[in-house]
């Protein structure tokens, strides 16, 4: 019962690691990136599909992106997907290529980039802390049911806490990497 709690808080917290990593991917800070592209869905053929089941992305260059959609006659729906998502970028259309060039952050971007991520960061240990509390109150809950003994249940919390300091460790070191990233001229 003790190791069943304690490896759906460690899934839990691995889904949340996985889902800012993710997070982290999306955010433009200044060099190009197929991942920037990952979260645009493109309206063809009558339905919404993901971008890179579309065209072949590529990154030639630091700053560019280049896209090549394999029917021509979705030009004109990928551009209108990219000018209708949240990357600020403006594709050019040459008839047969996307070229998305990545402008440089300025000094007071880069700083809002870090207060995104550090915001990020912080609801990321928000729903790691909640991944406790649920796991916490389960032992809780066991325990009084009779399934376990006081023993186990501390225990338990205890192994359910040393997972959360982990996790909250990985965060952090998450959230540093991409704030020397972006901070990164």
């Amino acid at each position: 019962m003790l190791n069943e709690i304690a490896e759906e808080a460690e899934d839990g917290m691995q889904k949340t690691i996985e889902r800012t990593q993710a997070e982290y991917k999306r955010l433009r800070t200044g060099k190009a990136t197929s991942a920037l592209l990952d979260g645009i869905r493109v309206n063809a053929y009558g339905s919404l599909m993901p971008l890179n089941q579309l065209a072949t992305v590529a990154v030639p260059e630091a700053r560019l992106i280049t896209i090549q959609p394999w029917d021509k006659t979705m030009m004109k729906e990928v551009e209108k997907a990219i000018l209708a998502s949240e990357l600020g970028l403006t594709p050019s259309n040459d008839g047969s290529l996307i070229r998305l060039s990545v402008p440089q952050l300025t000094e007071e971007r880069r700083r809002d980039l870090v207060r995104v991520v550090k915001k990020m960061a912080e609801e990321s240990r928000v729903g790691l802390r909640s991944i406790r509390r649920e796991s916490n109150d389960l032992l809780k809950v066991t325990e009084k049911s009779g399934d376990i003994s006081v023993d186990q249940m501390h225990d338990g919390l205890s192994r359910v806490q040393e997972l959360t300091d982990s996790y909250v460790k990985r965060i952090d070191a998450l959230t540093e990497a991409k704030e020397s990233e972006i901070m990164e001229i």
